[in-house]
């Protein structure tokens, strides 16, 4: 289902028992925190049944709770505050231990990821990058460090990379303009959705670039507007987001890339090395007893 949830809701609210508009309620005032609570606790803070809360669900359409439980949480994730983040963050950690929530959370995004990334995305993506004239990439506020991360290693494979990390519009186009069909951009994006990013990638798709996002959903802004999308698992942790899945992704795409150009990297990286060691780049080795 692709409507929104609180349009659902408002569609279907003279066919509610009490008991649904109860729920229904809570979830229209509160759908910040109604996304992330189980049936079972959705419930009780309601005051009714688990059940309710299921049947609740298929009334609308779902195939379950857990379907209806996505759908809020797609819905809101673009639509925190800060503020709710924490509100939101706190609530679901509640007496958990904060490593253990965050590393479990995080290794379900990896098995997510893995399970539903297109790899005929991903080849075609590998492909574009290989054959592009020059390659930028493109990320700004909370994902900038991805970007910048494949284009430090994007720069040992090509002549031509260009890091695009700028959070304003303006900023975005002075450093895009020029681009053509011989060149390919890598765009990341996240809730909550840079508008510069999206602007950015819409910009250079009008050009006959290739654009290929690494984002959430092929629904997001940036995954509409796209020639390939990376599906990426993320999520919100509190204030922050976790970028453990897409940077294992862009790790995936170094290496990848790598391996197709094994011989002029090889080149590049055996005359860095007498770079290094001439310069004293790197520390030596220390052989500790």
């Amino acid at each position: 289902m692709s409507t929104d949830i609180l349009t659902i809701l408002q569609e279907k609210a003279h066919t509610f028992s009490k008991g649904q508009r109860t729920i229904a309620r809570y979830i229209t005032e509160s759908y910040d925190k109604a996304a992330f609570m189980t049936a079972n606790r959705l419930g009780k803070t309601v005051g009714v049944s688990e059940s309710t809360v299921v049947r609740f669900a298929v009334d609308l359409g779902f195939d379950g709770y857990p379907s209806m439980q996505k759908a809020m949480q797609e819905m809101v994730l673009n639509r925190l505050t800060a503020v709710q983040r924490i509100e939101v963050a706190n609530d679901r950690i509640g007496d958990q231990d904060v490593v253990s929530m965050v590393l479990h959370s995080d290794m379900e995004k990896l098995r997510q990821t893995d399970e539903t990334l297109d790899r005929r995305e991903f080849s075609a993506a590998v492909d574009a990058l290989l054959k592009a004239k020059r390659i930028f990439v493109l990320g700004s506020r909370s994902v900038a460090p991805l970007a910048n991360f494949l284009g430090y290693y994007l720069n040992y494979m090509f002549q031509n990379v260009h890091i695009v990390t700028t959070s304003g519009s303006v900023e975005m186009f002075e450093k895009i303009v020029g681009i053509n069909a011989e060149d390919a951009v890598i765009a990341f994006s996240f809730p909550r959705y840079s508008v510069s990013t999206t602007k950015g990638a819409e910009y250079c798709r009008t050009t006959g670039a290739t654009v290929i996002g690494v984002t959430d959903s092929s629904q997001s802004p940036l995954g509409q507007c796209c020639d390939h999308v990376l599906v990426t698992k993320s999520d919100m942790v509190s204030l922050v987001d976790s970028l453990v899945a897409p940077l294992s992704i862009v790790n995936a795409l170094i290496v990848a890339i790598a391996s197709k150009r094994e011989k002029e990297l090889s080149r590049t990286l055996d005359a860095l090395e007498h770079v290094w060691e001439e310069y004293h780049v790197y520390e030596k080795r220390v052989d500790r007893k």
